[in-house]
């Protein structure tokens, strides 16, 4: 039962960072960056109480390494940045993805490209976290859209890292990371922590990658007397690089199939107002808050409207969101770039339904009376 005690305001970069540290994150490694900066900032603060290691790395790709050491080396690790960050962690994260080495990526979105606007909300970094770094890799995106959300998915995202050993990146916009909000840390005393699969059993003959049937291969302990190479190189079962067709065949289709292997604890959606829905919104982050207070306004109005929000942003949930569509005669994409999650939405509807984007990408918020005249213009087209 909640109390007073348990309600505290908190604003969503604090929230994350406390979330971590409660989700057994013990190894922060980052770089100060705008608008991202009060995470490293609590972890500082907060880590050494728990035994924990807060490292002000000399930039964000020996930060990104220093995430990927700590945990190769049995600890939960973090680091937290925004766009000009993210880009610079790209082929770290992709070795990350390909040695199957858990890690968990905070970027609070900001203008951009290049540095942009370092104090002002984007949404323009949906396409980089799906396929930033190069080649074929499992990616997991969420995109909580409260400060109690950020808290809960942060827990989550931990617990998918380590449940599925890959990296998994949170993504929010500067809005959620600077807004305060009260939360119910009652919710969270006890919640559900997630553990990596530690190797056990005979040590000789012990294969690193081999696939135990859930698509995600057992992690040897460090010092426990197992064998293991680690490379970013393609590899196979042994760990060793390897050009032969055949296991690299084995070896991609098995990560990047362990994804889906775990659909039901990766994928989360919230809808509303969509089983009647005529036109179905589809937002995330800040531009979600607007366009559920829009879906009201255009019900008052009688247009049966409902909000398709995404908390698993990738993998994309297809057969929820086409489970929503399937009756829509408009779908609307309104986002805080030049148009990008419309791409993956314009693949998953029919012919009969319009789909079209609300795209502003000046530094400001998009509003819910935006949200309804876009509506109410493309209706009555």
């Amino acid at each position: 039962m909640s109390t007073d005690q348990n309600l505290q305001n908190l604003q969503g970069n604090r929230a994350c960072a406390l979330a971590a540290i409660h989700a057994g994150c013990r190894l922060f490694a980052g770089y100060p960056i705008t608008p991202s900066s009060e995470i490293a900032e609590s972890m500082s603060a907060e880590l050494p109480k728990v035994g924990g290691v807060f490292v002000q790395m000399e930039d964000e790709i020996a930060s990104m390494g220093a995430v990927i050491g700590a945990s190769a080396g049995g600890v939960k690790a973090m680091t937290a940045t925004s766009g000009p960050g993210f880009s610079l962690k790209q082929e770290a994260l992709g070795y990350a993805a390909l040695t199957e080495i858990p890690s968990v990526i905070i970027n609070v979105m900001r203008g951009g490209p290049s540095t942009g606007m370092p104090t002002r909300p984007a949404q323009g970094d949906i396409m980089q976290a799906r396929w930033g770094t190069h080649g074929d890799h499992p990616t997991v995106v969420l995109v909580p859209w409260s400060v109690e959300e950020v808290f809960a998915e942060t827990i989550r995202a931990f617990n998918l890292a380590e449940l599925l050993r890959t990296p998994v990146i949170i993504l929010f916009d500067e809005v959620i990371g600077h807004l305060v909000e009260t939360v119910d840390l009652a919710r969270f005393q006890n919640p559900q922590i997630t553990d990596r699969k530690w190797a056990d059993g005979k040590i000789e003959g012990f294969k690193p990658y081999r696939d135990p049937g859930d698509g995600v291969p057992m992690m040897a302990r460090p010092g426990d007397g197992r064998r293991v190479h680690t490379t970013g190189l393609s590899h196979g079962e042994s760990g060793f690089p390897t050009q032969n067709a055949g296991e690299v065949e084995k070896f991609m289709s098995r990560l990047l199939g362990k994804i889906a292997k775990h659909r039901d604890e990766v994928e989360r959606i919230d809808a509303r107002c969509c089983d009647d829905a005529d036109v179905v919104v589809v937002a995330y982050g800040i531009t979600a808050r607007a366009a559920h207070r829009a879906v009201s306004m255009l019900r008052d109005q009688g247009i049966k409207a409902g909000l398709f929000r995404p908390i698993t942003l990738w993998p994309f949930p297809e057969s929820a969101f086409k489970a929503v569509a399937e009756h829509a005669r408009l779908v609307l994409v309104p986002e805080m770039n030049a148009g990008q999650l419309i791409l993956e939405v314009e693949r998953l509807v029919s012919d009969k339904t319009t789909v079209a984007g609300l795209n502003l990408f000046y530094g400001e918020p998009i509003t819910p009376q935006q949200i309804v005249e876009k509506a109410e213009a493309l209706l009555s087209q």
